[in-house]
């Protein structure tokens, strides 16, 4: 066993494949592991819904037509806040849409997409042991199980939220308080509100969405507040449902059939890590940073961060030193933190307190009213644009204008 290769990837979910397609189509001897020897496991801790900021980068890895065929939903939504709902207008300047699709479906089909690119090699069962160093220190190389040592000039940690690569890199993460935790289920006959595939309902202290997905399944995720945890330690289903019951223009769930486990976690910190390039490595998805679930953003963000990396790395990778290929990781590195620490940062502050603060329930109210603030407040809550968008004078100007009419 064993072998030489370009680059060797740590984990086969959404960001690890995509690394793997958009390099093996640069020439490259791409060796993808996988830790588990199932090639249809999937992420059950998900909500199974892809941000309009991936379109495209779907498209540019020639997936979005394969995922409609596979029953993908295209996903628009509407928020409700006690300043009624924000309807989600016709995008301008941006993607026009995302996708929900269940990742039973998604991550089987993104690997064997990975599987057939040219230059990958798919290992399954192929469990992360140690990273190997050259006399200088810098990672050179994996070993993993049923493969042994694979030489490389770049191993990518595309391993998840407790990335074995980052802390076998010194790589760590600092952890901030989340003071909700998450549960969700699959569910069948459910009518959703508005007709529209994703609602979000910001309750002060709680969150809930609704997801249409493929096959006539709708995901009912619930974020409460831990003080609802003993509800849910007592019977989480039944706590979910009565949850959604209880929603402004609640979904109809008269006649909804439960088609899957009740998932969740109690605890769901952030993480971010100050580095996540080192000499011979870099993460990217969960891998690098960890959003609250809240917000949906991880799918997406596996999805770019992986095409930001390999689009960095590629040509070094190819013609250059390790240096250049460490200078490119570094590269990455700046361009990850510019598009989503400001992102995190809001997230964050958000996850430990309670209420809106005063900012967001000024743009909560104007997008209620205004279609021009909406459209500029969903750029910013699909991920398409930077959170300084909502704090142009003018954003907060027609805010305040429309927040004054409705008084």
């Amino acid at each position: 066993m064993g072998g030489e290769y370009d680059v060797a990837i740590v984990g086969s979910s959404l960001a690890g494949c995509t690394a793997a397609i958009l390099l093996g189509r640069r020439g490259l001897r791409v060796a993808l592991l996988e830790a588990n020897r199932n090639p249809a496991a999937y992420k059950r801790m998900c909500t199974h819904y892809i941000q309009s900021c991936a379109l495209p980068t779907l498209q540019r890895l020639g997936l979005a037509s394969e995922l409609e065929a596979a029953g993908a939903i295209r996903n628009h939504g509407n928020a409700w806040s006690r300043f009624g709902w924000v309807e989600e207008p016709e995008p301008t300047n941006r993607p026009s849409h995302g996708y929900n699709l269940r990742r039973e479906i998604l991550d089987p089909l993104m690997r064997r997409t990975a599987a057939k690119a040219p230059g990958v090699d798919l290992m399954l069962g192929a469990k992360l042991r140690e990273l190997t160093r050259g006399p200088d220190g810098r990672v050179d190389g994996v070993v993993a199980d049923r493969v042994g040592r694979l030489s490389c000039r770049l191993v990518v940690g595309a391993d998840g939220r407790f990335s074995k690569v980052a802390r076998l890199a010194g790589l760590p993460g600092r952890e901030s308080r989340n003071d909700r935790f998450a549960y969700f289920a699959s569910f069948v006959n459910v009518t959703i509100p508005h007709g529209q595939s994703v609602q979000l309902w910001l309750l002060e202290p709680d969150a809930a969405y609704a997801f249409g997905n493929d096959a006539g399944v709708t995901v009912l995720t619930a974020v409460p507040d831990k003080s609802r945890l003993p509800e849910f330690d007592d019977d989480k289903e039944a706590a979910l449902v009565r949850m959604f019951e209880g929603l402004p223009d609640a979904p109809d769930l008269t006649d909804a059939e439960r088609v899957s486990d009740v998932v969740g976690t109690r605890d769901y910190p952030s993480v971010t890590r100050l580095r996540i390039a080192a000499p011979g490595v870099a993460l990217v998805g969960d891998a690098a940073l960890v959003l609250d679930p809240v917000w949906g953003a991880g799918c997406g963000w596996a999805l770019q961060t992986a095409e930001w990396l390999s689009d960095s790395v590629a040509k070094p990778l190819v013609t250059g030193t390790d240096r250049e290929i460490d200078r490119a990781a570094r590269r990455y590195q700046r361009h990850h933190r510019m598009r989503l620490w400001p992102h995190q940062f809001f997230a964050i502050e958000f996850s430990q307190r309670p209420r809106l603060n005063p900012l967001q329930r000024l743009l909560f109210a104007g997008a209620a009213r205004d279609p021009w603030v909406a459209d500029r407040f969903f750029a910013y809550g699909t991920r398409n644009r930077s959170p300084f968008v909502m704090l142009s004078p003018r954003m907060l100007a027609r805010a305040a204008r429309a927040r004054r009419a409705v008084r």
